[in-house]
């Protein structure tokens, strides 16, 4: 058996405390600004966001959640505190780490969905089709030439990692005849 050298992390990280109230809510803060930051440069997102106004969606994993509601503007805005979820979506992976790894790979997270249907229709369509074009927010602090080399640089990384991972799984079982499995 081969053990990560990550593998101390593992048990670090479910040992962790719970964060006070005062972080978790300005991260749920944060998250709102970075999510309506990204709907705005998608207009067809913030139009099925619309439809939407009013009802919540509550993202839970493990013991941390965030509800979430649609504005008019076809934003969102962290739902009142006790206001009923009309959509909950709960990560089903309870390791932190497993989750990161998947997220490296490329493999979206088994998820156990509640509620309206047609919610859940445009919330995966928002995760299917909006994404963050970080490399031009950086250009617009640093310029093209700089935020372009970033990018690259950050993509490099990533694909290393990928590599990494996915060289990290356990070997296959002996099959007949003495050959490992490819």
């Amino acid at each position: 058996m081969h053990r990560s050298p990550f593998s101390f992390a593992h048990g670090l990280l479910e040992r962790l405390p719970e964060p006070p109230v005062w972080l978790v809510h300005g991260m749920q803060h944060r998250l709102v600004l970075l999510l309506n930051h990204v709907l705005t440069q998608e207009p067809q997102a913030m139009d099925r966001l619309a439809r939407q106004a009013g009802r919540v969606a509550r993202v839970q994993w493990r013991g941390f959640h965030v509800a979430l509601t649609a504005t008019p503007a076809g934003l969102l805005d962290l739902a009142a505190p006790g206001r009923q979820a009309d959509l909950r979506v709960e990560l089903m992976q309870g390791s932190a780490l497993a989750l990161a790894r998947d997220a490296l790979q490329g493999r979206k997270p088994a998820v156990r969905i509640e509620g309206d249907v047609e919610l859940a229709s445009d919330i995966h369509w928002l995760a299917e089709n909006v994404r963050w074009d970080v490399e031009d927010d950086l250009a617009r602090l640093v310029g093209d030439v700089p935020a372009h080399a970033v990018a690259a640089a950050a993509r490099r990384v990533l694909l290393a990692l990928r590599g990494f991972v996915a060289g990290r799984r356990p070997a296959a079982a002996p099959v007949a005849g003495g050959d490992a499995a490819p």
